[in-house]
């Protein structure tokens, strides 16, 4: 009877059960099921998800404090992310959770919703998609809430994430318009009203309207109960202050900052501290203050973390104050201290570069410049900026590097010989002295290793052990062997004599056999030999007039940098003032006369007036001259300006009047030398001479132009020119045209001399006339060759068979008769024709009939 009744109770609970599942019965028992469920079972596990999501994102979340920092901590990529893309797990569980709870267990009968825990399904919807950026899905679950579910307690939270949404879609004034509504109409908690208000003040922010963003940033700082965002808030408020240059103000937001110590993240106090300190002017009444209160920060063991920011802040400090050997130590300490803070790498570099271009050491600048550009995003205006100055600093590196080894060279040439070999004994005295000192130090190191390693506990437990087993050991062990044996190979007899030696090079890094040289460098005992050196020493007065020559145009090159990109003055003139005191070519004279004078000019100097006077005396017919009786002439607008003239010429090339540019170029050369427009000039005859007198001639242009100008855009285009195009025009062997069918691109050239170019031309309207008439697509012009010869020609034959047929028909037709010499010719053999001007090979080889 009892097993009975247990199977009566099985059953109606089994029932019950069964018809709570239901979703379509508005019943008590179906709708507390329902809700039971999703509460403690779907969305329990998807807001874990959430919360685990959201605490992945805080965690790799790194702010810049360098700019104002956004009311939400969320990383925003340019990049759309769609419903189908992989996302972070955790927001994909959540959304996942949230999707089931929405159709397993929603209750909407009768177009309501009767499961309580719907709406926070939804809500926890949007929220997924939020976080992983997809805003338009997140946009259409919070609609739904608000339309959905009027009577929801969840209804504000997501009226302020929609317009959270708006404001990632940069909708900032409809945001604002549905906060204050919602604000006016609906009496929200302290809670949620500070996040109201401060999604506000980030459409304020945005909108570029910090004023009114501090205001409804009081308010959420106020109301929220959270102390990490009432210091995040109040820090932003001081970041806005500072923005309008409010530093009372802003100071004191970071002074609540600072007050709330250990309830908010202390990456706000540190950088609060910092910000604060920035805004004091520092004046001798407060500078012993303030140095004791970066000190203190710098020293107490919770800021370790911060000490990249606290070392540049302290850096900082010591450059204003004039003590540059501690703003250097500081700035390289934050620089050792710094952990994956681009921008504040950035900032120590390009700090270290300014000092030391200030202090004319420019290679260190140029180091330190490339390592701000390692830190920069490209595509900003700050990495163009840097860009632009490191290319102009490699090019005084350069130009610097050229005058250093000049100047060098030439005065130990001018040396007697006995001061000559008295310098070379100091120096080879002062290297013998630096490597007994270095070998001192290494041995004392090893020494001083060993003994604190037996002294330790690891040489006690290790004592009496095998000397492998300590890696320390072996450490000193290997520097030692290689110090005294270098690289050698694991082979038997390795300690004979006759075994290569195998030295690191200097130079390169690379392993160098004993009695191998590279370049000039002395190997091995050469470096303490007197006579290695006297050798090296020119001795041929046309190198050292070369070495001269090299040295002036640097030092020309040097003052134009400085003066027009760097406007140092006071290094130009110094510069173009060596050009003059040091036997210049005479294309240099002129060109640095006038620079001088403008530098004067610009600079006030007496100075000015002499130069001017010398120009117009002692080079009355030069263009500089005409520049300084008559300013007007120098107006890009005019014909006879550098622009005009070369536009002129440029036009000449483009018609093939080769020798007209050439020689109308090397006379603006002469005419506009030290003119930036001079390198333009030097490519376009280059290019006239490839053109005009073939391949060997334009390798030997090119090459010019590479090397005179090498920092210069049309220098660094003609080396491009010279590694990558000159390659491929360099074969000169002509392809074989086997068969008179050979399909491919011919061509049929009519040769005449220059001198009957009136003919040619004749002949060229013919042609263009036959084409038309005959309705074909061909093309006709006229090629120049060299001085002597040019060619008519009809491009664009599918095969060889139609060219000769066409030169067959033009032979039979009445109506054009052309009987001139001609050959028919393949594409490829009339590029290498004209490049290596070898129509005779051309003609010998291929023409010539076979006996």
């Amino acid at each position: 009877m009892k097993l009975h009744y247990k199977l009566i109770l099985f059953i109606s609970l089994g029932g019950i059960v069964f018809s709570a599942c239901s979703t379509k019965k508005d019943a008590f028992i179906n709708r507390n099921w329902h809700a039971l469920n999703t509460k403690y079972n779907v969305l329990y596990n998807g807001n874990i998800a959430f919360e685990q999501g959201r605490e992945e994102l805080n965690a790799s979340y790194k702010d810049d404090y360098w700019e104002i920092l956004p009311i939400e901590r969320l990383e925003v990529t340019d990049d759309i992310k769609l419903d189908s893309e992989d996302n972070n797990p955790n927001f994909i569980i959540a959304e996942d959770k949230a999707t089931k709870a929405i159709q397993k267990h929603s209750m909407d009968i009768k177009d309501e919703e009767r499961n309580p825990q719907t709406d926070e399904a939804f809500l926890l919807l949007g929220k997924a998609r939020y976080f992983d950026q997809r805003y338009i899905p997140a946009l259409e679950a919070f609609n739904y809430v608000i339309k959905k579910y009027t009577y929801s307690d969840k209804l504000n939270e997501a009226h302020i994430w929609r317009e959270k949404v708006n404001i990632r879609l940069e909708n900032e004034e409809l945001a604002i318009k549905n906060l204050k509504r919602l604000m006016k109409l609906e009496e929200l908690k302290d809670q949620d009203y500070a996040d109201a208000r401060a999604m506000m003040a980030q459409a304020y922010i945005n909108l570029n309207a910090p004023d009114t963003a501090i205001q409804q940033l009081k308010i959420a700082s106020y109301y929220t109960k959270k102390n990490p965002e009432k210091g995040r808030y109040y820090y932003i408020i001081g970041q806005l202050y500072n923005q309008l240059d409010h530093k009372d103000s802003a100071n004191y937001a970071f002074d609540k900052v600072i007050e709330l110590n250990r309830k908010s993240p202390r990456v706000y106090m540190i950088n609060a501290e910092i910000q604060k300190i920035r805004n004091i002017e520092i004046n001798p009444e407060n500078e012993e203050e303030l140095l004791e209160y970066l000190t203190d920060l710098e020293e107490n063991r919770e800021n370790r973390p911060f000490l990249d920011k606290i070392y540049r802040q302290v850096a900082e400090f010591h450059l204003d104050r004039g003590s540059d050997s501690l703003a250097l130590l500081y700035f390289n300490k934050s620089l050792r201290a710094t952990q994956n803070e681009p921008k504040l790498n950035a900032l120590n570099y390009e700090n270290l570069a300014e000092y030391n271009f200030d202090g004319n050491n420019y290679k260190v600048a140029g180091a330190y410049y490339d390592s701000v550009l390692t830190n920069l995003a490209e595509n900003t205006k700050k990495y163009r900026s840097v860009k632009k100055k490191l290319d102009n600093l490699e090019d005084v590196i350069t130009y610097e590097d050229i005058v250093q080894y000049a100047d060098s060279v030439i005065t130990l040439y001018k040396m007697p010989e006995d001061e000559q070999i008295a310098y070379f004994e100091n120096y080879i005295a002062e290297i013998r002295k630096a490597e007994e000192e270095a070998a001192k130090k290494e041995e004392e190191r090893i020494t001083a290793g060993f003994a604190s390693f037996v002294k330790s506990k690891g040489g006690k437990e290790n004592k009496g052990k095998f000397y492998f087993y300590n890696i320390t050991s072996l450490g000193y062990g290997k520097n030692d062997f290689t110090t005294k044996w270098g690289n050698r190979q694991l082979e038997d007899d390795w300690r004979w004599s006759n075994k290569t030696r195998a030295l690191p090079s200097e130079a390169t890094g690379e392993l160098l056999a004993d009695g191998t040289t590279i370049s000039d460098e002395p190997i091995g005992d050469e470096k303490y030999d007197l006579d290695f050196y006297m050798e090296r020493v020119p001795k041929d007065v046309s190198v050292i007039d070369s070495l001269s020559n090299e040295r002036n145009f640097a030092n020309y090159q040097l003052g134009l940098i400085y003066k027009e990109k760097f406007k140092e003055n006071l290094l130009a003139a110094g510069k173009l003032e060596d050009v003059l005191k040091s036997n210049p070519e005479e294309r240099l004279v002129l060109p640095s006369k006038y620079n001088l004078y403008k530098i004067y000019e610009e600079e006030g100097s007496t100075l000015a007036a002499e130069m001017k006077q010398n120009i117009i005396q002692n080079h009355g017919d030069s263009r500089y001259a005409e520049i300084l009786l008559n300013p007007q002439a120098i107006l890009t607008g005019s014909a006879d300006s550098p622009d005009a003239r070369y536009a002129a010429l440029y036009k000449q090339y483009k018609n093939q009047e080769f020798l007209k540019v050439i020689t109308g170029a090397e006379e603006n050369i002469n005419r506009y030398t030290g003119d930036p427009i001079v390198p333009k000039f030097e490519m376009l005859k280059a290019n006239a001479i490839g053109r005009l007198q073939g391949y060997e001639p334009f390798k030997e242009a090119l090459n010019y132009v590479a090397l005179t100008y090498p920092n210069n855009p049309e220098g660094k285009k003609a080396e491009q020119m010279v590694a990558e195009q000159l390659p491929k025009l360099e074969p000169k062997e002509f392809s074989p045209e086997i068969g008179s069918s050979g399909a491919g691109n011919w061509k049929v050239v009519f040769p005449f001399k220059r001198k009957n170019d009136e003919v040619a031309q004749k002949l060229l309207e013919k042609l263009k006339k036959s084409i038309k008439d005959l309705r074909y697509r061909n093309i006709v012009s006229k090629d120049v060759y060299n001085l002597e010869d040019q060619f008519v020609v009809v491009h664009g034959f599918k095969s060889k068979d139609f060219a000769l047929g066409y030169v067959e028909l033009l032979n039979i037709n009445k109506d054009y008769k052309v009987d001139n010499e001609n050959f028919v010719i393949l594409s490829s053999n009339y590029k290498i024709l004209q490049v290596h001007k070898n129509v005779e090979e051309y003609r010998n080889k291929l023409l010539t009939p076979k006996p």
